[in-house]
């Protein structure tokens, strides 16, 4: 977004605001289906539920992966029918399983004998995806850390589902959030497919490989062209995987590019010789995905001349909200727009309103 149409749009919506693009959430789904022929993808809503997006997302014909009660009424508000959906927490409760069948989902995923369990009362409802643990230490976000279960020992527990009665649908992996490196998706397609064919040895075919999201985005470095990035996966899909569905669960790519940040200087000082420059967003706002996320989004500014080291600070009360350090800026004034690019995933779905201070403001822009 350049500044002249962001000066139109902040003078009409204000800051802080987050600018929905409606094209680049179409342009990001249909990259991504071109890119993934024949996979079935399942949007992650975590990674941006809201309404406007997921209504996009929608039109363009995916499906939708969720975790938790509240996801589910969020698909219901938009005319989503369980159906469409895949519940893919690993830990669940036994009322977020009866929600969720409720609701008409019918494929869990499980990663323990302890969760496999908690199915069993409800195994003539649905199916199972054994979850594997991808161990990927180069990828921005480690999934496997908190979930999965070893590929050594996934056998054992598609047994031990088989001996409970449950139906074993297949197996699923996510490799990393923001991942670049694309053999960890062949690394994990080698571990399923000597799981399939242990499985079918023993008489119990598996049907689906869910291969998880993990497809980057471009931040501050450029990262190859996602239909690049898949083409060794649908290789080896093609070549070892034919007679399976491949379902595959993007967030960050579908989410990340569509949404850029208006914030203004709200304050300026100068502290130990260094320009200091308060703005109205901040850590515990849209920049939450600074922390949790553990990313830097593409920041433009105003003017230039002549650049200081500077600091950029949220607009709360707390020390700890700061959002960049130790920056070359061009002498900021008091109502200067700044504007963040590629916030549209992990930001305003992990915001708060500490302070007091409310969520940005968003904006659907055509």
């Amino acid at each position: 977004m350049d500044y002249r149409r962001a000066k139109e749009l902040v003078a009409q919506h204000g800051t802080p605001t987050l600018f929905l693009s409606a094209s680049r959430v179409r342009t990001a789904c249909r990259t991504l289906a071109q890119s993934l022929p024949g996979v079935t993808l399942y949007y992650a809503v975590k990674a941006n539920s809201l309404p406007e997006m997921l209504e996009i997302v929608k039109a363009e014909g995916c499906s939708f992966d969720v975790c938790t009660n509240g996801e589910i009424d969020i698909m219901r508000g938009i005319g989503v029918t369980g159906a469409q959906c895949l519940h893919t927490h690993p830990v669940k409760r036994d009322s977020d399983i009866r929600y969720a069948l409720d609701f008409g989902i019918d494929t869990f995923v499980a990663d323990n004998p302890a969760e496999l369990a908690k199915l069993v009362p409800y195994r003539e409802r649905l199916k199972v995806l054994i979850r594997l643990s991808i161990q990927n230490p180069q990828c921005l976000v480690n999934l496997s850390a908190k979930f999965g279960v070893p590929p050594q020992d996934a056998m054992g527990l598609v047994r031990t589902a088989r001996e409970m009665g449950l139906a074993v649908e297949g197996l699923s992996f996510h490799i990393g959030s923001q991942n670049e490196n694309v053999l960890k998706y062949i690394e994990a397609l080698e571990y399923c497919r000597d799981i399939c064919r242990i499985a079918a040895l023993e008489g119990t075919a598996l049907h689906t490989i869910d291969i998880g999201g993990g497809f980057p985005v471009d931040y501050t470095s450029p990262v190859p062209p996602v239909a690049r990035f898949c083409q060794p996966v649908n290789e080896y899909v093609e070549r070892y995987f034919a007679n399976y569905r491949i379902i595959a669960e993007p967030g960050r790519y579908v989410a990340g590019a569509t949404m850029t940040l208006a914030a203004s200087v709200i304050g300026k000082s100068v502290r130990d010789g260094v320009r200091w420059y308060y703005i109205d967003e901040g850590l515990y706002g849209s920049f939450s995905g600074k922390v949790y996320d553990h990313v830097e989004y593409p920041m433009h500014v105003p003017g230039k001349g002549e650049r200081f080291t500077s600091t950029i600070a949220g607009p709360t009360c707390d020390s700890f909200d700061v959002v960049y350090q130790n920056v070359p800026l061009p002498e900021l004034e008091i109502g200067d727009i700044l504007l963040f690019d590629s916030m549209g995933a992990y930001t305003n779905a992990s915001a708060s309103t500490f302070n007091g201070i409310p969520k940005a403001k968003v904006v659907v822009v055509r």
